[in-house]
């Protein structure tokens, strides 16, 4: 019953063997437009609001607000459309500083993105409810929270059914959203197009009389504060580099395509929604976003033949701005698992984080992100001015890292007698913009919440040096323990005896050909002398995350896991035993190692099932978390379908020991 629940819920799995299945899964240029575009679009909601409240009677530098804007946002997006050509497999902030400036700078990153990841979902569904709740009444308010929280929720199930899936279902919204904003920006911008000459001395004089009153520094001090205010309008421009790996073939092209979208729907809709606040004198009203004031002004007057159509347009535009903002949590969703598969790859996070599920979902990552962002929208009451407070340093600190790396590169590639002198200042001009935001944001920001995303980021940080080196432990001793294998010599193949089913078989469950399997297999012959003469060795070729690129990929793990499996045979057949293997290959280990093991039984009912687990001196809940308990788990299923199991604990130490001393004496 619980599997049918889950099935109906999430739907069917994926079948990998499936060619047609890694063209389904990945998404066209306006689709991603609409997956990664959408959480850059939606800051145009919250980010030119905080901005524009920050001057005051100073409206007047909402023009210059609007071109500072439109310029950060282009000079991003060209330096990430670069970032995209040079890493067509993926061009993150973790992955650009890591390559180009070292792993320690790229975990930083990678850090940095995680909690913006988070950030981006709890101030994404915050905002949506206070353009929601702006035209219900102050009693509704009470259930804002609860909303946002249910709102998460949701999310979590869809991406868990498939990142298409859930896109797909909201693209309409996006849509939607275009379509009214269209109508409030030309209609609000062409509607005073006679005030123009009015607007533009209002404004002129507003620069004088600053000028007077507070003098340049005082004016340029103002207007930083303003636009690092509004830093949160660009922090979803990193998006469309990071989710490359989703996109349609080809795809870098898909990926340049998808970020001029989003460079161009951003620049013209948080741009001009500030020009039309200083167009209708919007100001702060308690209870409504200044957006809702806006379109208010904008169309609450449109009444044709009497009909209330502006009434109508306002409701509708709102809507569809609250919806676009649950669209943009996509991008947490979408690319904040993506950022821990690949610092989980590189042993900076728990390896489990770059499973996959059968829906081919990394579906501990985005149940992690969505947990996360729980906390943090409880912890903040769903309070956007703090949300947004705590959200925007770490992007700019991830854009900082990635084009001084870019410029890095750029400055290596002149002695290749390539052209580098303009993507070079580009990537420079884009690096001093973005370290000036991310100076004046901290320096802004910080005693007002901001140290809070500081803090929770260094802490995370040095969570990543401890597990890194755990992990680098690990490796290195297997691969010291590796080598000694290599070294051992050849035996001359004494059997090469078909397996007989009617004999006591040990099946042996091994990952890969090591040093842990190959004591997992002498240790039988110390438990159990002279019982087996059978031995059948199963393993389960894994797709995770970085192997999810197409059936070819496919292809090349079962190659691996059939080459790893015939090295146990041939070492077996070698010391005078029967042998064979039999391999499955699946996005979970468990599922798909539980029905080798049941259809292996059938064959050979005198089964014992035998697995290996790695253990350590002193070991604590957090090994539990480091190293998967696949081996326990399937323990617990095959005996629950009557199968003869047992786990073997494997130690370095031990091991070692058993490959110096007693694998030579057989």
């Amino acid at each position: 019953m619980t599997s049918k629940i889950r099935r109906i819920i999430l739907g069917s799995p994926y079948d990998v063997n499936n060619p047609g299945i890694y063209h389904r899964i990945t998404l066209i240029a306006i689709l991603a437009w609409v997956g990664l575009g959408a959480d850059g679009l939606s800051s145009s909601s919250y980010g030119p609001e905080e901005a524009f409240k920050v001057l005051g009677d100073h409206r007047y530098l909402a023009v210059m607000l609007a071109i500072g804007t439109t310029f950060t946002v282009f000079i991003i997006s060209t330096v990430y459309r670069g970032i995209i050509n040079h890493f067509p497999f993926g061009g993150g902030g973790y992955i650009v500083a890591g390559k180009l400036l070292g792993p320690r700078f790229g975990v930083v990153s990678g850090s940095a993105l995680l909690i913006d990841y988070v950030l981006t979902v709890a101030v994404s569904i915050a905002c949506c409810a206070d353009q929601f709740f702006s035209f219900l009444p102050l009693g509704w308010h009470i259930f804002k929270l609860p909303v946002e929280a249910l709102l998460i929720l949701l999310l979590i199930l869809l991406n868990l059914r498939g990142t298409k899936e859930s896109i797909l279902v909201l693209a309409p919204i996006f849509f939607l959203f275009l379509i009214t904003h269209a109508i409030l920006i030309f209609g609000g911008i062409g509607s005073h197009v006679q005030d123009l000459p009015a607007v533009t001395n209002e404004v002129k004089v507003g620069f004088q009389n600053g000028f007077a009153t507070l003098g340049f520094m005082g004016i340029a001090a103002l207007f930083f504060r303003s636009f690092s205010m509004g830093a949160g309008t660009y922090t979803g421009l990193e998006a469309v580099s990071n989710g490359l790996q989703i996109m349609r073939e080809p795809k870098v092209e898909t990926g340049k395509r998808t970020m001029l979208y989003m460079a161009i729907s951003l620049s013209v809709t948080a741009s001009g929604i500030l020009l039309c606040y200083l167009l209708f004198n919007v100001a702060p009203v308690v209870g409504k976003t200044m957006n809702a004031v806006l379109l208010e002004r904008f169309a609450g007057n449109w009444q044709p033949n009497g009909v209330n159509l502006g009434h109508g347009y306002v409701i509708l535009a709102l809507i569809s701005e609250a919806a676009l903002l649950v669209v943009g949590a996509q991008a947490g969703f979408i690319d904040g698992p993506r950022v821990m598969s690949n610092m989980a790859m590189d042993g900076w996070l728990p390896r489990r984080l770059s499973q996959l599920s059968d829906r081919l979902t990394m579906q501990f990552g985005i149940l992690l992100i969505g947990v996360s962002s729980l906390v943090v929208l409880f912890y903040t009451r769903g309070n956007i001015t703090t949300l947004v407070t705590m959200y925007s340093i770490n992007v700019f600190l991830t854009f900082t890292l990635s084009m001084t790396g870019m410029c890095r590169f750029w400055l290596n590639e002149r002695r290749k007698n390539v052209p580098w002198i303009w993507p070079f200042t580009i990537n420079a001009v884009g690096l001093v913009t973005c370290l000036s935001i991310l100076i004046i944001v901290i320096i802004e920001k910080f005693e007002r919440g901001a140290w809070i995303t500081l803090v929770v980021t260094s802490t995370l940080i040095g969570l990543c040096f401890i597990i890194h080196g755990h992990y680098q432990f690990v490796r290195e001793n297997v691969t010291r323990l590796n080598k000694i294998l290599e070294n051992l010599p050849a035996y001359v193949i004494k059997v090469e005896a078909p397996l007989d089913p009617s004999l006591h078989t040990a099946v042996m469950l091994v990952s890969g050909f090591s040093i842990l399997g190959v004591h997992q297999f002498l240790q039988v012959h110390k438990i159990f002398p002279g019982q087996y003469k059978n031995f059948l060795f199963v393993s389960v070729g894994v797709i995770d995350s970085a192997s999810m690129k197409g059936i070819e990929e496919v292809d090349r793990i079962k190659k691996q896991t059939e080459d790893s499996l015939q090295k146990y045979v041939s070492l077996a057949q070698k010391l005078g035993y029967s042998a064979g293997f039999r391999m499955g290959i699946g996005t979970e280990a468990l599922e798909e190692a539980a029905r080798l093991c049941l259809e292996i039984h059938k064959e050979f009912p005198l089964a014992l099932f035998i697995m290996g687990k790695l253990v350590f001196d002193n070991e604590g809940w957090y090994h539990r978390i480091l190293h998967n308990e696949t081996a326990y788990q399937l323990l617990r299923k095959l005996n629950l379908e009557g199968l003869n199991a047992m786990v073997l604990s494997v130690r370095l130490d031990e091991a070692e020991d058993v490959l110096r001393n007693e694998l030579p004496s057989f």
